[in-house]
């Protein structure tokens, strides 16, 4: 018997804990390193939620449209979280990563349903660009991060998708996102082990996701949109007077 025991309100609050974990671990509480190991959950999770919103929306325009807002929204904390500044132009919002991957699945989706060369050009052409698009304009996550989003579009509903995931979130963690090390001793041996490995350990979560929505609370449905600007500005000003 297969526990599915999370549903998508349960996920998003695991994912925005995972974060703040994480952001609070590189501001106001440095030095406890088991924080941004278990926030590098987040992003998996927030991922798989764009694909799986993708799947189940009525109005994708709509959709992309609220993510373009917050996005823009979210740019200005985002800059002084990062750099004390209210223009950083090194590094952009995850949003915006997100974004892009929500536009590369929208295209490979025209594709699937209609399998012509118009749309398979289109489908390579837009993946190539999101993909470059997150990687000049130095989105979070980058290029990475728009192909775990398309990774859990790919996999969904697929025979072994556990499978396919687990080696997908291992190539583009471990092998292709270049992250911080950490040394381990085991056995009288120092072992380097990277961060952004952790991420693999989102597919916990994810695979107890038992499809339902939860409350529905429109709250919650917006709560991750506003959280993700209001948490980094809070935080910020703890940071700046310590």
């Amino acid at each position: 018997m297969k526990l599915k025991v999370i549903n998508r309100d349960t996920l998003k609050i695991l994912a925005m804990a995972f974060m703040l974990l994480d952001h609070m671990w590189a501001t106001v509480i440095p030095g406890n390193q088991w924080m941004t190991f278990v926030g590098r959950m987040a992003f998996p999770i927030f991922a798989f939620q764009i694909a799986e919103g993708f799947v189940y929306t009525s109005d994708f325009s709509k959709y992309a449209k609220r993510l373009l807002v917050f996005a823009i929204v979210a740019e200005v904390p985002f800059n002084l979280f990062y750099s004390s500044s209210l223009l950083y132009p090194f590094h952009q919002n995850v949003l915006l990563t997100l974004l892009l991957g929500l536009l590369a699945i929208r295209f490979l989706d025209n594709f699937a349903k209609e399998r012509t060369p118009k749309n398979g050009a289109l489908a390579v052409i837009v993946l190539l660009g999101t993909t470059l698009a997150a990687s000049l304009g130095m989105t979070d996550y980058g290029a990475t991060g728009v192909w775990t989003v398309v990774l859990f579009y790919l996999t969904k509903d697929r025979p072994y998708s556990w499978l396919l995931q687990l080696a997908g979130m291992y190539l583009l963690n471990v092998q292709f996102f270049s992250g911080m090390y950490i040394p381990v001793e085991l056995f009288g041996k120092v072992y380097e082990f990277q961060t952004q490995g952790f991420a693999i350990l989102s597919l916990v979560p994810i695979h107890l996701y038992n499809g339902k929505k939860g409350s529905g609370s429109k709250v919650l449905q917006y709560g991750m949109y506003v959280f993700y600007p209001l948490h980094m500005f809070i935080l910020y000003l703890i940071h700046s007077n310590m």
